[in-house]
């Protein structure tokens, strides 16, 4: 009789790089959470044919990888806004929300710990948004033989065993992903070798910038972005291109006298992607309390914010294990001040 308890201690031990190899596979958190505990019911499915003909850990990831490949058969690529469009004018009325398949940002806390056996591949592989939406330019087993090889280094006999392919084709998918990837990546980008955790200098700017959105500092804020940062707010389909840009769309949402003033910010600092990130609360005009607003991803380089990633999802805060509201003064907790 088999023992489902011991069946589930067993497999659960490999929940957190599960969900990051489906992550990576499909490019939605939410998603990816649903495909693991698919996993593991395959897997129990599938206990009694096991009989350790290969290490439990290799046997979970193919059933994964097959997992996430049907879900992603027929399916188009998960997007953010520069893969559909160029840069937005900031002074244009903003555009409807567009609610396709878009690429979600993964909470580090929610990663492997140090100690799990895919520490390693997690900290060598970046999980930066740039690499996740460039290999969704693969076609899905494309996609899966490099992330096998070349996030988790197994061999190519391996990689071909989990995916029902020869050792040659699976060495041809190889070699067409790395040549695609190289296209979908900024030349600077090719090399994925930073550590997982935000660095003490990129969480010293993330200090800086939460006060100056909390204090709604335009001349704080511009000296922490990059001349060429690049901003985008998915679900809306637009991005903006260079600081200027971006200083001219926050002008007119900051300005209390403005038409388009949304209200004050209060910021809470998290991680994901491997990159720091602050989750944004927005009290708009009337309000009572700060409601949760959108989850922002940054990339910093050089002392400046690069990239702004600012995803409108209140959905997405579960995820991050955060609030979807704080009163105007939460002293208590360490939240938003007034």
């Amino acid at each position: 009789m088999r023992d489902e308890s011991a069946f589930g201690e067993l497999v659960e031990a490999h929940r957190r790089e599960l969900r990051v190899h489906c992550y990576r596979m499909v490019g939605s958190y939410d998603e990816a959470e649903d495909l693991v505990q698919e996993t593991f019911l395959r897997a129990w499915k599938g206990w009694d044919g096991f009989a350790g003909r290969s290490s439990l850990r290799a046997w979970l990831y193919r059933i994964a990888t097959n997992a996430c490949l049907d879900a992603l058969r027929g399916r188009a690529r998960r997007v953010l806004p520069q893969d559909l469009a160029p840069p937005s004018d900031p002074t244009a009325d903003l555009p409807p929300r567009t609610d396709i398949p878009w690429l979600q940002p993964f909470p580090d806390a929610a990663a492997p710990v140090e100690a799990e056996p895919d520490a390693v591949a997690v900290t060598r592989e970046t999980m930066e948004l740039a690499f996740l939406a460039a290999i969704q330019h693969l076609p899905p087993r494309q996609r899966a033989v490099l992330i096998l090889r070349d996030v988790l280094g197994w061999s190519a006999k391996e990689a071909a065993s989990a995916v029902d392919a020869t050792v040659a084709s699976t060495n041809s998918a190889l070699q067409r992903a790395r040549a695609t990837l190289r296209e979908h990546l900024p030349e600077r980008r090719l090399e994925w070798a930073r550590p997982l955790r935000p660095t003490g200098e990129e969480l010293a700017v993330v200090r800086r910038y939460v006060d100056a959105v909390e204090r709604a500092d335009l001349d704080a804020l511009a000296g922490l972005l990059a001349e060429d940062i690049r901003a985008i707010m998915p679900p809306w389909p637009m991005w903006f291109a260079g600081r200027d840009a971006v200083l001219a769309t926050l002008r007119a949402s900051w300005d209390p006298a403005g038409p388009h003033y949304v209200g004050r910010f209060r910021m809470v600092p998290t991680a994901a992607n491997g990159m720091p990130a602050v989750a944004a609360y927005l009290r708009a005009p009337g309000d009572d309390a700060y409601k949760a607003f959108a989850l922002g991803v940054l990339r910093v380089e050089d002392g400046r914010i690069a990239e702004m990633s600012a995803f409108h999802d209140p959905g997405l805060f579960a995820a991050f294990a955060l609030p979807m509201t704080f009163p105007p003064a939460d002293v208590s907790t360490g939240g938003p001040r007034t």
